[in-house]
């Protein structure tokens, strides 16, 4: 692991997205709460919050951190046949929190898969991305 015992803990957020692309008849489904497993996004935010919580479990070398807020959104386009999982995390510490963040959108996008595989299998999970990160020695940072 990089040592960080020297780092001065700030405020440091994260932002990432990804994207589920599937037919509009399954979005159109997951909107209705028509899914055959329940409430898909429900599902995927419960699913991405815990995952964020254990990131240092999950990725090798990831310093373990004490969440202060951790917030996981979907927006579902039934007509362009998407749903887009945004994620959200803060910690006041010595490192950032981005890597929560793009677990926590993983997690929840393979929940959504999950949630929807008995409708269809052609399902894809798109654009895992960093949209912004803030705090910390090197500042803020937002996707071009």
């Amino acid at each position: 692991m990089v040592d960080v015992s020297g780092k001065e803990p700030s405020d440091r957020k994260a932002v990432a997205r990804a994207v589920v692309r599937m037919q509009p008849a399954t979005a159109a489904a997951v909107a209705a709460g028509d899914a055959p497993k329940g409430d898909v996004l429900a599902s995927a935010r419960i699913a991405g919050i815990m995952a964020a919580k254990r990131t240092a479990e999950l990725i090798p070398l990831c310093h373990p951190l004490g969440l202060d807020h951790l917030e996981v959104d979907g927006l579902i386009d039934a007509e362009a046949g998407t749903v887009t999982l945004t994620a959200s995390a803060t910690v006041h510490g010595p490192t950032g929190v981005e890597m929560e963040a793009m677990t926590a959108v993983s997690i929840a996008a393979l929940t959504v898969y999950d949630m929807v595989k008995g409708i269809e299998r052609g399902v894809t999970i798109e654009r895992v991305e960093l949209l912004e990160k803030s705090g910390g020695r090197s500042g803020h940072w937002t996707r071009p």
